[in-house]
């Protein structure tokens, strides 16, 4: 598990959690044996403080779960509350795997989608829904039964009550 940022232009020179324009994103991926990528979780959140990472773990992360995740103080809480937890710090990681390699793939794999197909042109307000769309994408990229993508969307489509165009844009012209 791990925090990005996304969106936005940089001022001032600063980066990660020094920006105050961008997006912040929590990431979660399921690792196999043998270090095979699982399936994904992707949520905007509105800071990466302990709330944020607490509401979002117990949403998608099963309870006794080990969470592997970086130094960073806010995740610290995650042995109180029911998970294991490792930390890995990479300035004194030993091994590749303990440099986050896996969750770092997913963060670069994000960020190029949002530059490449959508040309870094996403607004925050419809942030999670593009978040929404990648996760499904990744989830269903080894999917042997390609039949079950109509009724994955059909199933989608009927648990999320109707947006209106007022309500997708707001009224405003941001998109």
């Amino acid at each position: 598990m791990d925090d990005f940022y996304i969106g936005g232009e940089e001022h001032d020179g600063s980066t990660g959690r020094g920006t105050g324009n961008k997006t912040t994103v929590i990431v979660a991926l399921e690792l196999k044996p043998s270090n095979k990528l699982g399936r994904v979780r992707l949520s905007v959140i509105p800071a990466v403080t302990k709330e944020a990472i607490e509401k979002f773990t117990k949403e998608n992360v099963e309870q006794g779960t080990e969470i592997i995740t970086d130094g960073f103080s806010s995740y610290s809480f995650l042995s109180t509350v029911g998970y294991g937890h490792k930390v890995y710090i990479q300035k004194t990681a030993k091994t590749e795997d303990e440099k986050l390699p896996h969750v770092h793939l997913i963060i670069s794999l994000v960020k190029r989608w949002v530059l490449g197909t959508h040309q870094g042109a996403v607004s925050e307000k419809h942030m999670q829904a593009y978040l929404d769309e990648y996760t499904f994408r990744f989830n269903r990229r080894k999917a042997a039964k390609r039949g079950l993508l109509f009724y994955r969307l059909l199933e989608g489509a009927v648990s999320v009550g109707p947006v209106t165009t007022k309500e997708l844009y707001n009224l405003t012209n941001d998109f």
